[in-house]
């Protein structure tokens, strides 16, 4: 038996301090005319809180499942079963090619910066020659994280670290309404995921990593590779049935493997190599397939120039523009050899000796 460590949570928050940080969300003067309200919400939320009522809606997880009468969340078993609708849909040969477009930036015009961000007009050039060619192209802007009332993609707690069956595909650590960790968009964005038979990611350098919004949804796909499609077998999150589940043997099943993907990563002054390189391995472990080297382009825009003049020197740089399109061509290339059963990319007879 392996020991699960324990020691390092703080103590839950006492009510006043519960009171202090509840107000925080309404200082705007406007609410002094509902106090009474709010006062009654506020003690429904500590109750929530004290009692730790995570899902406080819940459904028996029925066939299927290790253990039929477990309650899961009812959110957790709607994100389920449209990923598994979307699955099959994926799957289905007579339906149009589709690639996901993610912009990585977290700039854009309708908060703080004012201006659109170059990762987006590249997204654009991507998607219009993908739409050209007939591909579906879903485009996901995660600057909306900045931009949108109350959107959130909550940061991954690691569950995987403790045990790779603790960590559930899709993630079911959120929502978790007793600790109002709530309105999270990977319920949405895993769904995305799975409909895609190819991935393009364009994202801009901040300090030699990627962005904060692109690395939260990437950490949130870490039940992507090796997640346990169900809970009632860990019987939610004890970790003791996790570490038996694991080191009885676990297949670590890839559930995204087999999408085509590429990626533009620019900067101004440095690190567009480093970054490129680690959201290639990235997707690749994943078991993602690499659509050749047309499709993973790293570039400068106005090395070591003025920052408010970078639109138009991207405006200058057609090359680049091409360079753009070009990785959209090989991904879109790279789907159709896929899908037409010309490149194995997810059943071969070869044994990974390091399973993880």
């Amino acid at each position: 038996m392996t020991s699960v460590r324990t020691g390092q949570a703080p103590a839950k928050l006492g009510r006043n301090e519960f009171h202090l940080r509840f107000r925080q969300a309404f200082v705007d003067p406007a609410y002094d005319n509902v106090a009474q309200e709010l006062e009654a919400v506020e003690q429904v939320a500590w109750e929530a809180y004290d009692e730790g009522r995570k899902a406080p809606r819940t459904v028996k997880a029925g066939p299927g499942f290790a253990d039929p009468d477990y309650d899961l969340s009812i959110e957790w078993k709607q994100t389920r079963d449209r990923l598994l609708a979307a699955e099959l849909r994926q799957k289905d040969p007579s339906t149009r090619s589709r690639v996901l477009l993610i912009n990585g930036s977290a700039r854009n015009d309708g908060t703080c910066p004012g201006e659109i961000s170059k990762s987006w007009r590249m997204t654009e050039l991507a998607r219009e020659v993908l739409v050209a060619e007939g591909i579906e192209a879903d485009v996901l802007d995660l600057s909306l994280l900045n931009s949108d009332y109350d959107r959130h993609i909550h940061p991954c707690k690691g569950c995987v670290s403790t045990a790779m069956p603790l960590c559930h595909w899709p993630c079911s650590c959120y929502p978790n309404h007793a600790e109002r960790q709530v309105n999270d968009w990977m319920n949405e964005l895993y769904e995305r995921w799975v409909l895609a038979h190819g991935v393009i990611i364009v994202t801009p350098v901040y300090w030699y990593q990627a962005p904060a919004v692109l690395k939260l949804m990437i950490d949130r796909l870490v039940c992507a590779d090796g997640g346990n499609p169900d809970p009632t077998a860990t019987q939610g999150k004890k970790a003791e049935l996790a570490k038996d589940i694991e080191l009885a043997g676990w297949d670590y099943p890839k559930h995204l493997a087999g999408r085509a993907y590429g990626m533009v990563v620019h900067g101004d002054v440095a690190g567009i190599e480093g970054t490129r390189r680690s959201l290639g391995d990235w997707l690749g472990w994943m078991g993602l397939v690499d659509s050749g080297t047309f499709a993973q382009l790293d570039r400068y825009v106005g090395y070591y120039e003025s920052y408010a003049e970078s639109h138009e020197v991207m405006d200058r740089d057609t090359a680049l523009q091409e360079e753009v399109r070009n990785v959209a061509r090989a991904v879109g290339a790279a789907v159709q050899e896929i899908r037409a059963g010309r490149v194995a990319v997810v059943e071969h007879r070869l044994k990974n000796p390091r399973p993880k």
